[in-house]
């Protein structure tokens, strides 16, 4: 029995930048073990396993290390693969069952566009453990739902040349550590970067779920729900979002890298 991996890196419009992303489409249902051990070989931020259910599918993400509830950029590339090989034609909507709920994905003129849960977040003091880890000086903070952190910079380029203590920040009491700050350039609204060293992730080159949470925390402060954002990564990416009730629209393209098949399942 086949099991066909392809690389795609997401919300980029060629290989080699933004977020790479593993995608596994299953012939048969396998364990969490087996999933977690082909990440851990793949070694990318996230791999994606698909398996078919109705007209839909399953869909799981893991990090080398752990499981996660949501991802963005791995959906985005699960959408790309679905709709590049022709098992949604591009008038299809997708929905994907996810331990996050339904997320659906479109395609227009080739950007997949995600309907995917708003996360929330208020705002607290600035946290002397972060200054501390961090050496930033941030002007601002916020707290999310599921214990992410986000520092507001002063400006772009701190957040572009912040050189980050990994394992300081692995130390710290928040699973996530987003850094952001309002963008220079007037093609985009807001910049960040995205570390997560405790689920394996030392940062993320673009992530999908954390604009599902700058995605509300910026309309709190720009006054608007449409953004053009950029993760300033080395990678860096380009993500469209747009805040609607209670969901996040979250936007991007996507190219595939290269196709292979697993030659030992066991």
């Amino acid at each position: 029995m086949k099991y066909t991996i392809f690389q795609v890196d997401a919300f980029s419009v060629k290989p080699f930048k933004g977020n790479p992303a593993a995608v596994c489409i299953l012939p048969k249902l396998k364990d969490s073990a087996w999933m977690q051990s082909v990440a851990q070989e793949m070694n990318l931020s996230e791999t994606a396993f698909l398996y078919p259910k109705d007209n839909d599918y399953l869909l799981r993400w893991f990090t080398p290390t752990t499981e996660v509830d949501l991802c963005g950029h791995a959906t985005i590339a699960s959408a790309h693969i679905l709709f590049e090989n022709g098992l949604y034609d591009s008038e299809e909507t997708i929905n994907f069952h996810t331990a996050s709920g339904i997320i659906s994905a479109t395609t227009s003129n080739g950007t997949i566009e995600l309907n995917m849960p708003l996360l929330k977040s208020k705002d607290i003091e600035i946290p002397q453990d972060a200054v501390e880890a961090t050496g930033l000086k941030p002007i601002a903070a916020g707290i999310s739902e599921t214990n992410q952190l986000i520092l507001v910079l002063d400006s772009e380029n701190e957040v572009r040349q912040y050189e980050p203590d990994l394992r300081k920040i692995a130390h710290l009491p928040y699973i996530d550590l987003i850094i952001t700050a309002v963008a220079d350039d007037a093609k985009y609204d807001f910049v960040s970067r995205f570390f997560s060293p405790q689920t394996g992730i030392p940062e993320d080159p673009v992530t999908g779920m954390a604009h599902c949470l700058l995605g509300p925390f910026w309309q709190r402060r720009l006054g608007k729900d449409q953004f053009c954002a950029y993760q300033a990564s080395a990678r860096g990416g380009k993500v469209w979002v747009k805040v609607a009730d209670e969901r996040c629209f979250i936007g991007g393209k996507a190219v595939t890298v290269f196709k292979a098949e697993l030659f030992r399942q066991d």
